[in-house]
Parts: C-alpha cells; sequence; structure tokens
C-alpha cells in the first residue's frame, strides 16, 4: 500500500510538474512522422523495462502514453511544430491510468528525437534554459530558435529500442 501510493504521488508531481503552459501548435497542420509510431522500450537500471507508446490519432497527431501498460502510464495528445532550425514534438499530457487529471495549464512538454533504425532518441526541453513562464507561443518560438545549438537546451536523452512484436490480450499475434 505505501508503494503504491508513494508511486501515485510521484506520478502526480509529474502531471503537476509538467513544464509549460503555452502551447506552440493550437492546431495541428504538420503530418506525423510515422517512423516514431509504434512501442519503445527501454532498460532501466534496475533490470525493469518501461515502454513508450505511440500511436496515429489521425494524419496530424499522436496518442502518447509513458510508460505504457504500467499502472503509471500517463497519456498525452502530441504532435509536431516546426521551428527555424528544427523539429520538435509538442506533447499535451491529459490524465492517467489512474484517471488523475492535471491540476492546472501546465500539461505540455516539448521535445526533439532522432530515429536511428530500431532507435529513438528523446530529449525534453529543459525549463532550466527556457523559463517555464515563457508567456506566448510567439516567445517560446523565439526562445527555442535562440538557443540552437545550447548544449543545455535539452534535459538528459531517453534512448528506446522499437519492440518489433507485441501481442494483443488473447491472441497469438
Amino acid at each position: 500500500m505505501k508503494k503504491t501510493t508513494i508511486l501515485m504521488g510521484a506520478l502526480c508531481l509529474l502531471l503537476v510538474g509538467c513544464d509549460y503552459t503555452t502551447s506552440l501548435v493550437e492546431k495541428p497542420h504538420l503530418d506525423i512522422d510515422v517512423s516514431i509510431v509504434g512501442v519503445w522500450q527501454r532498460a532501466k537500471a534496475d533490470g525493469r523495462t518501461e515502454d513508450l507508446l505511440i500511436l496515429p490519432l489521425g494524419g496530424q497527431e499522436y496518442m502518447v502514453s509513458f510508460p505504457a501498460g504500467s499502472a503509471d502510464a500517463m497519456f498525452a495528445r502530441a504532435c509536431l511544430w516546426q521551428g527555424s532550425e528544427e523539429v520538435l514534438i509538442q506533447l499535451d499530457w491529459f490524465g492517467t491510468a489512474q484517471a488523475t487529471l492535471p491540476e492546472d495549464d501546465r500539461t505540455f512538454q516539448y521535445a526533439s528525437y532522432t530515429v536511428e533504425g530500431n532507435t529513438i532518441k528523446v530529449r525534453l526541453l529543459n525549463p532550466e534554459e527556457i523559463p517555464k513562464d515563457t508567456p506566448s507561443a510567439k516567445a517560446l518560438a523565439e526562445a527555442i530558435d535562440d538557443n540552437t545549438g545550447n548544449p543545455n537546451l535539452y534535459r538528459e536523452e531517453m534512448v528506446f529500442q522499437k519492440v518489433d512484436k507485441w501481442r494483443r490480450k488473447g491472441t497469438d499475434q
């Protein structure tokens, strides 16, 4: 029971602690990158694994779950944003597998990604470099563009491997 309470508390902090209130993309208009659709997995230091699930929600949005399939899974709508130098994923976290909803408007995160073969590398925008209280989409976009090449623009890289096959419950496929 105590372990569950600690996990739920940490999850709530994650949701409450999302980085930005500002949306760079009000209406998605860039086509999805199909190379990132699927189930991705990373090994943690303790030997457990975490899954990242990215599914298309039409031609210009994704549904993201992390850590997918766990009792602590979080869910986001995501889309691509094009800056002057790079494309980022805008994540708008809207809830958890425990039906926990965000407590405020700070639901946005932004991430860069690269796909190389069966590996995806994801780096979240660092709010220590781009302040959480950036007041507008224009100011946020300018701050990101002004920091292109800054080695501290992003947090530590997360590396996932694509899961080739996964089984649907009750089937052999």
